[in-house]
């Protein structure tokens, strides 16, 4: 199955919390509420100098990812 780069999640447990999964490699889950990232990779220090490259524009991303969604529910 192919999964899209982005998914939104959400969950009562944090009424507060917006979620967005990036499903492609590194994969993590921000929550846009306070910034908080969860990487669901292992990582090894040779993999931390090009994991910072990424990582900036990849949570540039997925802030980009929800604006645009937010705006389709809104049309």
């Amino acid at each position: 199955m192919d999964f899209p780069k982005f998914l939104l999640g959400d969950n009562t447990d944090y009424p507060d919390a917006i979620f967005v999964v990036h499903t492609e490699y590194p994969r993590f889950i921000i929550n846009l509420e306070n910034d908080d990232v969860e990487w669901l990779e292992d990582f090894d220090q040779s993999d931390e100098k090009e994991l910072a490259e990424q990582a900036e524009d990849l949570i540039t991303q997925a802030n980009e990812f929800y604006d645009r969604e937010v705006s389709r529910y809104e049309e």
